[in-house]
């Protein structure tokens, strides 16, 4: 449906504005030229009613956390009675169970912003309000408030800033690749134009199967394969070595300072474990958690949770 009925240059129809419903498009006017052009603007207006999406994944928002009373809190924390007579899931429950009661007050929790309300990555709040200025400037100028030159200017100046920051970015990421890699090709991901799919799959009948459906089912029937119900002599032997419960005369000496030592150098930029804590609180706390966790390490064959090799 085309919703536009005057004409734009010279009594001929140039612009179109083609809806596939009734309603959508509303108030089309033909408004004056832009500059020296001789070719006539259309404004109109889009209705929507659709509403934004709100995530509700929970994240911590480390911006907003007091590491400062985190470590006050753990530090005043008598890791010695509290392990005193626990075995390895027992001690593991009451050292989480502290931990997040005192992460609960120390970092808050946001909700995860949906990509349609997220700014771009190199848009900083002076670059808002450059942006802001130009928008002004630009309806100022339709009133004839101000000149075509300096409007013309304030868009230039915008237009470097939006450029320098977006090398600047660029530049940073290059830069921290070896550190972040995750944000790197993430904003690579973000560039392409087009996305990867899984290519066309050959079924076992020699047939190509495009479907997604069809191609998941072939996936998942290889990786299937692959597992057998009877394990070879040699892997059964290699889960019973794994399945080994430390005597108390065999148990590992773990030093606390080698716990810590590990902790303060952890990507604070990868996900979080099943145990649901978070990297970057693993490596600010490193010098609080260490005795604990060291402790922890050593009851490993006391019990079953804490095995060979974890």
């Amino acid at each position: 449906m085309q919703v536009v009925e005057e004409s734009m240059r010279r009594g001929v129809l140039l612009d179109l504005i083609l809806t596939n419903r009734e309603g959508l498009v509303r108030e089309v006017k033909v408004r004056g030229s832009l500059g020296c052009s001789d070719h006539e603007m259309v404004e109109f207006k889009i209705l929507s009613g659709r509403s934004k999406a709100k995530s509700r994944i929970a994240i911590l928002d480390f911006r907003r956390a007091n590491f400062d009373l985190f470590r006050d809190l753990l530090g005043a924390v008598s890791w010695a009675r509290v392990l005193e007579g626990k075995g390895a899931c027992e001690s593991w429950s009451a050292f989480k169970q502290l931990f997040f009661q005192a992460q609960d007050r120390c970092v808050p929790v946001r909700k995860k912003s949906g990509k349609g309300g997220r700014r771009p990555v190199w848009m900083s709040k002076e670059l808002v309000c450059k942006l802001k200025g130009k928008k002004k400037a630009h309806e100022m100028w339709k009133k004839g408030l101000t000149t075509w030159e300096e409007y013309r200017n304030v868009v230039r100046a915008c237009r470097d800033a939006t450029r320098k920051a977006k090398a600047r970015l660029e530049l940073n990421l290059a830069k921290g690749i070896k550190d972040n890699k995750k944000v790197f090709f993430k904003y690579i991901n973000s560039k392409r134009k087009t996305r990867e799919n899984v290519a066309p799959l050959l079924s076992d009948g020699g047939v190509l199967v495009t479907g997604d459906a069809e191609k998941a089912e072939i996936l998942n029937a290889f990786f299937a394969s692959v597992f057998s119900e009877k394990a070879p002599a040699q892997e059964s032997e290699t889960l019973e070595v794994s399945e080994k419960i430390w005597g108390m005369e065999d148990l590992p000496s773990v030093r606390e300072e080698v716990v810590q030592e590990r902790l303060g150098n952890t990507n604070v930029h990868r996900s979080m474990g099943p145990d649901g804590i978070h990297p970057r609180v693993l490596r600010e706390l490193a010098e609080m958690i260490a005795e604990p966790l060291s402790s922890l390490r050593g009851l490993g064959g006391q019990g079953r949770c804490l095995k060979t090799g974890r």
